[in-house]
């Protein structure tokens, strides 16, 4: 983790360590200052566009090892660490059980101590609360997600079945329902508005990050480009879901440039407001 990244953009150039590179973003800030949730996304996508393809053993899609590293992962980790929400999905509870998927911030890892005291002198519980945004509630909730007082909070479609409801808030705790339709991005931040929350860190997929899109929610995107092309069906990528009419626009915030191993970019982008 010792070699610097450059940053290209804003000018003028000049070299950051990559430890506390996003820290230093001040996300609470920014959530402080739009004065309602301040919702951001991270994704490592391949230069042909790809998120994720068919996990080599087992049914569906998986981060491919060609383009996760380490160095991304610092990142990711430091992007998790500023919120006191982590959007996820029933599929990513689905890909934990079976044993596809990790613990989001890994502040118990000893690679990420710094991470844990950035927490606990902010005055944050050691892990976010998690939403579990679901249609069909068909999902396990492993223990280890309520440890330490941590809230799990499943936001889902109206009318649901009220039998897995009640199922799941004797498990997690908090079931909260659409008043009409499908969970949409602007009712999922009021609702989180509502909650308390501030600093919202969405780690889900496409289709999610498509709804928080579409409902004129998401703040800022964090974008690594790895220098490598993968081919392959199927695949995800960024946005799964209906043509945006108009389209979103995004702004470049910072490029920093990754001269580690292959190479890599790392792009910040925030929402243009219209």
């Amino acid at each position: 983790m010792d070699e610097p990244v450059l940053q290209l953009y804003p000018l003028p150039s000049r070299e950051w360590p990559l430890s506390g590179l996003y820290l230093a973003h001040n996300l609470w800030q920014q959530a402080e200052e739009v004065g309602k949730p301040y919702i951001y996304s991270n994704f490592v996508t391949s230069l042909d566009g790809r998120i994720a393809t068919a996990h080599p053993t087992k049914p569906g899609l998986v981060v491919p090892n060609a383009i996760a590293n380490e160095r991304d992962w610092r990142l990711f980790q430091e992007v998790a660490a500023q919120a006191d929400i982590i959007i996820s999905s029933g599929r990513y509870l689905r890909d934990w059980a079976d044993g596809r998927a990790q613990e989001i911030l890994q502040v118990d890892d000893p690679r990420f101590d710094d991470l844990r005291l950035f927490r606990q002198n902010e005055g944050l519980a050691p892990q976010p609360d998690i939403a579990i945004v679901s249609g069909t509630l068909n999902f396990p909730i492993p223990e280890v997600l309520r440890a330490g007082g941590r809230k799990v909070i499943v936001f889902t479609k109206a009318d649901p079945p009220m039998d897995r409801v009640r199922e799941i808030e004797a498990k997690a705790g908090q079931v909260i329902v659409a008043r009409e339709g499908s969970v949409d991005g602007r009712w999922l931040a009021d609702s989180l508005a509502d909650l308390g929350y501030n600093c919202v860190y969405s780690s889900a997929g496409p289709k999610i990050f498509h709804l928080l899109l579409e409902g004129g929610v998401l703040s800022r995107l964090y974008l690594s480009f790895a220098s490598r092309l993968l081919g392959g069906q199927p695949y995800a990528t960024l946005v799964e879901g209906a043509l945006f009419n108009p389209v979103i626009d995004m702004a470049l915030n910072a490029l920093y440039y990754d001269p580690s191993g292959t190479g890599q970019l790392f792009a910040v982008y925030d929402r243009v407001r219209r």
